[in-house]
């Protein structure tokens, strides 16, 4: 597998971000970099195809692009745990291990997704909002979420279209998702980096909320304090 050298961030940009395979994210959009990383994690989970196979993440620990990669491939296991746990035969205690690793997995994400908001918070800290700034109702990361999944979508789409064993009339409506799917994606990356440059122009602010999921939390769930 190609590794990346080293990456380094001077005041939110990326210093060195030359890889192995020759290709420099300094020249990339944050969209572009996040199509880029989001893809290849796709594909590399795709290699195995399997929700226990072990991620070897090529990005440093500690960089956004590690989180990206991270990002991709959390949600590409829960994509096909969720295809598992749809299967009509499936065993009722395997289902329900399955439905606590998935809502694991929904917490794993939503703090990732935050920890991806607030390096874009340090990032932007020191902005100064002009005096009619208005807010987005989505903050960066949670419009990235969106991006990460939906890569996964044209992938599947694909899938699809190519499916020797489906109907031409099965493929041909897939293509036509698929496309959409593709407009969907170029649509999004564009609204992701004119977010983030009105951001740093000072012309939207962001703020970080949690999202304060109650249903692991022992301690808001009804149905768990109230059993103690």
């Amino acid at each position: 597998m190609k590794r990346c050298q080293s990456v380094v961030f001077i005041c939110g940009k990326m210093n060195v971000s030359l890889c192995n395979n020759g290709i420099n994210l300094d020249f990339m959009t944050f969209s572009e970099r996040s199509n880029r990383i989001f893809t290849e994690a796709t594909r590399l989970y795709h290699e195995t195809d399997h929700v226990d196979a072990p991620m070897v993440n090529p990005y440093p620990e500690g960089t956004i692009e590690n989180d990206l990669f991270l990002k991709n491939w959390i949600d590409a296991v829960q994509w096909h745990l969720e295809d598992i746990i749809r299967q009509p035969d499936i065993d009722c205690i395997e289902a329900l291990a399955l439905k606590r690793r998935i809502d694991k997995s929904n917490q794993d994400r939503t703090d990732l997704v935050e920890r991806i908001d607030s390096y874009f918070f340090e990032r932007f800290q020191n902005i100064v909002p002009v005096a009619d700034a208005a807010i987005n109702t989505e903050s960066p990361a949670w419009a990235i979420d969106r991006l990460s999944i939906l890569i996964l979508k044209i992938w599947h789409m694909r899938v699809e279209v190519e499916r020797l064993d489906a109907t031409s009339e099965h493929r041909q409506q897939c293509l036509q998702k698929w496309e959409t799917l593709q407009e969907q994606g170029r649509d999004l990356s564009s609204a992701i980096d004119q977010l983030l440059s009105d951001i740093q122009s000072g012309r939207r602010y962001m703020k970080v909320y949690k999202q304060m999921k109650m249903y692991n939390d022992p301690s808001l769930n009804p149905s768990l304090y109230t059993s103690k």
